[in-house]
């Protein structure tokens, strides 16, 4: 089994990761909503668009 991070051979200590640092990494991401499961709830989509209306436009 890979690493779902960084693709090493896992540990069996920290599995399904190779590392604390990788396990970390992953926490991070769902901390910071780095991950998201997808809806198609009617609701969930209306709440989406008025939070994009409201955000205000990112520079580049």
């Amino acid at each position: 089994m890979s690493c779902p991070v960084c693709s090493e051979e896992t540990v069996q200590k920290y599995r399904p990761f190779c590392s604390r640092r990788c396990a970390d990494i992953d926490l991070g991401k769902w901390l910071s909503e780095g991950y998201a499961i997808p809806s198609e709830a009617p609701e969930d989509l209306e709440i989406a668009l008025e939070e994009l209306e409201n955000t205000p436009p990112v520079k580049h």
